[in-house]
């Protein structure tokens, strides 16, 4: 099990070449299995031979056998007592009659030529070759006219090719072979799945086992699974960092905006508080977004139909264009989270419909498994090209980069992080006003 995996894919192909090999030439032999047998020697010319041998003297006799003589076709002429007759068997009795009437007068017999071993063993796998067969035919003067007729292409009782057997055995080896690759590649197909369900922010991923896997899948997966770690302990250590960094000028901004008020009233003061404002905001965006990434957000159950609710309600006593629709069955589902995540999901996905679309539509659906929250706005709405980018950081599809015109383009990042670290999803979709529709998707909280 040390073997490398180039290697077991190299063995595999190999193996694998081998028995569309062997079976090619099983089919070739298969189709031509009436040919090979007419290969044998034409009755007319065993006669012609015996005929040559009965009239030639013993110097012409041994210039016949010398110049007919082949490795197809080989011809001796021995003493009686050198070669005796052999039975009959009904083997070779079908193959004898086409012969009958040319020997006919004259004594003789056929015999299959022995091979002996494995094939005698194994007749019908390695059996010995039917179109292989030896004649001796008695001559006028006492010696014996050996005539043994071979040809080429050998096959076995079956008509399949001697040695197919070979092929059998390679063939099973090559299954034997596929059942390993099969067995070496699972890992790799484990590892992949795994892959996708690594949430850096939680617990590590169990990563298949490599007990007994090639020596390049073990390494794989032992580095991927300190890979993981190392990426966790890095995105927990920068998320704490952010963290920390947001806190620490949150309090300077705090302050500031104490001193700012002390400032005598007029324009730049009213710049200056919402300057800060933002800045605050901005701040708490990337503290929440941090604590998502390090999984420190904390867990309670809520009602997201009430969250909802309290949104549009100060909305609306701000003077905001919105409403909202709760459904009767999403009244009472509960989900497990961050209730300063949840309302900051809310308040963000209303501030963009509101700065965008000029109005923010709420609705909350819930079916068996999920809740969804629906926020659609009377804007020009998102191209779908745009969809994917607009979820990134930094991302705005007004281009002027101008704080007069919008954020800072983390609005809907944020928002996405925050339904990711629940466990949910957000998509961007088509009002039916003719704007954009924002869909939060949450698992609902089920009793176990």
């Amino acid at each position: 099990m040390r073997v490398s995996l180039s290697a077991r894919i190299t063995v595999t192909v190999l193996i694998t070449l081998l028995v569309v090999w062997l079976l090619a030439l099983a089919a070739y032999y298969i189709r031509d299995r009436d040919a090979q047998s007419e290969a044998l020697i034409p009755p007319e010319t065993l006669a012609a031979i015996l005929e040559l041998a009965e009239m030639a003297s013993p110097r012409e006799r041994a210039l016949i056998v010398r110049a007919i003589d082949t490795p197809g076709l080989q011809i001796r002429i021995l003493p009686a007592e050198e070669a005796p007759f052999a039975s009959e068997t009904p083997r070779v009795a079908a193959l004898a009659e086409r012969y009958r009437s040319v020997l006919e007068g004259h004594r003789y017999s056929l015999q299959v030529l022995p091979h002996g071993g494995v094939q005698d063993t194994f007749p019908y796998v390695f059996g010995k070759a039917v179109n292989a067969v030896e004649f001796r035919i008695a001559l006028d003067g006492g010696e014996i006219l050996v005539v043994d007729m071979r040809t080429p292409l050998l096959v076995s009782r079956l008509g399949l090719p001697v040695g197919f057997g070979a092929g059998l055995i390679g063939t099973v080896i090559a299954l034997i072979a596929l059942v390993i690759m099969h067995r070496e590649t699972r890992p790799l197909r484990r590892l992949a799945a795994a892959a996708d369900r690594i949430d850096l922010s939680g617990d590590p991923v169990e990563l298949p086992s490599v007990g007994s896997t090639a020596p390049e899948i073990r390494s794989l997966i032992e580095a991927f699974d300190r890979l993981q770690t190392r990426l966790a302990g890095l995105l927990k250590a920068r998320m704490a960092m952010l963290g920390g960094i947001s806190h620490d000028v949150r309090t300077f901004a705090t302050r500031l905006r104490l001193r700012v008020e002390e400032l005598p009233d007029g324009p730049g003061r009213e710049r200056a508080i919402a300057d800060i404002a933002d800045m605050i905001r901005l701040l708490d965006d990337a503290l929440i977004s941090s604590k998502a990434g390090a999984g420190e957000l904390s867990e309670e159950l809520l009602e997201p139909a009430l969250l909802v609710e309290e949104e549009v309600e100060d909305r609306k006593a701000a003077g905001a264009a919105i409403d909202g629709r709760i459904a009767e069955d999403a009244r009472l589902v509960s989900v497990l989270g961050d209730r300063l995540a949840l309302r900051r999901i809310i308040a963000n996905l209303v501030d963009n419909a509101l700065r965008y679309g000029h109005a923010a539509h709420l609705s909350v659906d819930a079916d068996a498994d999920v809740v969804m929250l629906v926020v659609d706005d009377e804007g020009e709405g998102v191209p779908q090209d745009q969809r994917a980018a607009l979820l990134e950081p930094f991302v705005r599809m007004e281009a002027s980069r101008s704080r007069l015109t919008g954020g800072a383009g983390l609005g809907l990042a944020v928002v996405r992080s925050l339904v990711e670290a629940h466990g949910g999803t957000l998509t961007i979709g088509d009002a039916p006003t003719g704007g954009a529709r924002f869909i939060v998707s949450l698992p609902r909280f089920h009793v176990a």
